[in-house]
């Protein structure tokens, strides 16, 4: 078999987390070659200029795809996905890849999707099948699995979802979530390392808050982060460390009130663009609680033994393990939630507590698949269920 070039396509600190280790596994194979396309916030000096990281960590970026407007509204948005097509179609086209293989359901990965679609470039698509009931992403995750032509979902709830959209059983695997593999064996900063990296002395107790804007919520975001600020003020004992959105439309409106709120509590809260994944799995190991609405208090908290407050709707339909409580938009809802997690009952469930999401090697069983997989056959039957 000739030599297979896989394009991973990465636009955040977030996916790049969970495409690391499949990454790495990718370049570690002298029958595969990797190529790396770049992306939305991590070309953005405002976001944290996240692509030095990838570069940091050994990977060469094969190309960039300059697509992120500086605005966050819904035009802005719009525009950025037409960019990046234009980007992704000029890029493919120069590289030549086999697949392209995307991850979840950012409109960056939409406009990639697209593209490789129009170029005839087969489409392996990671943990589609899921639901984000509170995002546009719902919908662009769905499309972008009716646009690929390999599906690997993180858990068997998805595998049937990702069927029952038409995708034929031979064509979606059930690996799990192949960035967990990674947290099992990844070195962890000491407390000293943290506290330098952060700028802020941890305490005995200590919260990882990051919430993002519910991108179908059109009332914005300032009254639910202005519920979440004032619980977290019931406590005033404890260390916040925020990690800031992404550009979703209402992101920068968040950034700004975060910044007022640490401004006035520098004595025991920061707030980071990114804080890479050693850092910031680092941190998630030593707090007391994960709080807001990103799917890292579902996805890879548990892993942790970590218990996660989950705000509002935007992770709504994912799987959660035990350690999840969920809550509304309101002061009291979030305050409740956090005395819950924090009581000596809920701790003691913690222990042995699993991600739904971990299965392990995820990795290596994708690139099994991914060097059998036949490229030529890109056209799909539609796979009906049967009829009841």
């Amino acid at each position: 078999m000739s030599e297979r070039s896989l394009c991973v396509v990465t636009g955040t600190r977030a996916d790049y987390g969970h495409l690391s280790c499949l990454m790495r596994a990718i370049q570690n194979d002298p029958e595969l070659r990797l190529q790396v396309v770049a992306t939305g916030m991590h070309l953005s000096p405002e976001f944290g200029m996240t692509v030095d990281g990838i570069i940091e960590d050994g990977f060469e970026v094969s190309a960039r795809v300059e697509m992120l407007l500086s605005s966050d509204t819904a035009v802005g948005i719009g525009k950025s996905i037409g960019l990046g097509v234009i980007g992704f179609a000029e890029v493919f086209d120069r590289l030549q890849p086999d697949v392209t293989i995307l991850l979840g359901d950012r409109f960056e990965m939409l406009a990639a999707a697209m593209a490789a679609t129009a170029a005839r470039i087969p489409i392996a698509h990671l943990h589609g099948g899921e639901t984000t009931e509170g995002a546009m992403d719902e919908a662009f995750r769905h499309a972008i699995t009716k646009m690929s032509h390999v599906h690997f979902v993180a858990a068997e709830a998805y595998q049937c979802r990702v069927r029952q959209m038409g995708e034929g059983p031979s064509r979606i695997f059930n690996f799990g979530a192949p960035g967990l593999d990674l947290l099992k064996t990844m070195e962890r900063p000491t407390r000293a390392d943290l506290e330098a990296r952060l700028g802020l002395s941890l305490g005995e107790r200590n919260f990882l808050v990051t919430y993002h804007p519910e991108t179908l919520n059109r009332e914005g975001p300032e009254k639910a982060i202005q519920a979440l600020f004032e619980a977290l003020d019931v406590f005033p004992d404890a260390r916040i460390i925020f990690t800031k959105p992404n550009c979703d439309e209402g992101g920068r409106k968040i950034i700004e009130l975060i910044d007022a709120f640490v401004e006035a509590r520098q004595e025991r809260a920061v707030a980071h663009v990114s804080l890479g994944s050693y850092y910031y799995f680092g941190v998630m190991n030593e707090v007391d609680a994960v709080i807001g609405n990103s799917s890292s208090g579902l996805i890879e908290a548990p892993v942790f033994e970590k218990p996660t407050v989950n705000i509002g709707d935007r992770q709504k339909g994912r799987l959660r393990a035990g350690s999840v409580v969920d809550c509304d938009e309101t002061k009291a809802s979030i305050e409740a939630a956090i005395r819950q997690v924090l009581s000596v009952d809920f701790q003691m469930k913690l222990k042995g507590v699993k991600s739904p999401y971990y299965q392990g090697g995820a990795s290596e069983k994708i690139l099994a698949v991914l060097k059998s997989f036949d490229l030529q056959n890109i056209k799909k039957t539609f796979y009906d269920l049967p009829s009841r």
